[in-house]
């Protein structure tokens, strides 16, 4: 492999006023050391650093890594990958497929958005530890739900300015749960128009906090939403910081999402310095 690794800072899910969530994006030209992955992603300091690897034309292999952990499914790490092909490398297809763990996931372009296919995942009631919740500072959750498969718990309160209001105990959040079982935290409420929800997400236990836009955790929401207003098309916004927004579409075995990024910078890694 060259010793020079093309990388791409880009910001996903961004909007009007909105930074959206940072995620860098490494091109491999052939496989990298297990350890390597890790290294560049600690380094890189981002909620996500994604190592996308050409298979075929059009298909490719991906993985996403927090800077501690490598993680099964990420929405906007995958957005910004997407976007780099499409739009730094001048890609012409009109689908790419992602070959991940978490299985097959397409992405396409929608004029100047693009659209993600995820796998959609309806959560189950569920409920979780006092301790957990008090950390989190809800007093008063309406619902809790989990994904069945991710182990995402969502948390409903009453509205966007309580959501927008929390301020948790990350520490104690971390550690009120050591046994694996939570992959993270959804605190949503139903929004205000043209928003039909909003949410904050947190994972202290993969070490990030408070993840600034979560493409993941929407296919978690579309489905709870869509039962509550009757709609399968709607707007979301997540209320950390940074902010940003992501359109949503709930299909038969999928969520779609659809979002604009931007490029911040662009280099090389050089992974002599990882030696």
């Amino acid at each position: 492999m060259s010793r020079g690794l093309p990388t791409y800072w880009v910001d996903a899910f961004v909007g009007p006023g909105l930074r959206g969530n940072p995620a860098a994006v490494c091109l491999l030209d052939e496989p990298m050391p297990e350890r390597s992955h890790l290294a560049i992603s600690s380094e890189m300091g981002l909620p996500e650093t994604a190592f996308v690897r050409r298979i075929r034309d059009g298909s490719y292999a991906l993985r996403w890594f927090t800077p501690r952990v490598e993680v099964p499914l990420c929405g906007h790490a995958t957005l910004a990958s997407a976007h780099v092909l499409y739009h730094e490398r001048g890609l012409a297809d009109p689908t790419l497929l992602f070959d991940a763990r978490s299985g097959a996931l397409r992405a396409r372009r929608s004029g100047s958005d693009i659209v993600l296919e995820f796998p959609r995942e309806d959560p189950v009631p569920a409920s979780l530890p006092r301790d957990l919740l008090d950390a989190l500072g809800v007093r008063g959750a309406r619902n809790v739900r989990r994904g069945p498969r991710s182990s995402k718990f969502l948390v409903e309160l009453s509205s966007p300015e309580e959501v927008a209001a929390l301020d948790p105990d990350l520490g104690r959040l971390e550690r009120s749960v050591t046994d694996g079982s939570v992959e993270g935290i959804i605190v949503t409420a139903a929004g205000r128009p043209p928003i039909d929800f909003v949410s904050r997400f947190f994972h202290p236990w993969a070490g990030v906090p408070e993840d600034p836009v979560t493409g993941s955790a929407h296919t978690v929401l579309t489905p709870y939403w869509s039962e509550r207003t009757g709609r399968t098309r709607m707007r979301a916004r997540q209320l950390s910081a940074r902010g940003g927004e992501i359109g949503v579409e709930l299909r038969d075995t999928s969520v779609e999402l659809t979002g604009r990024s931007r490029t911040v910078a662009l280099g090389e890694i050089d992974l002599s310095a990882l030696d």
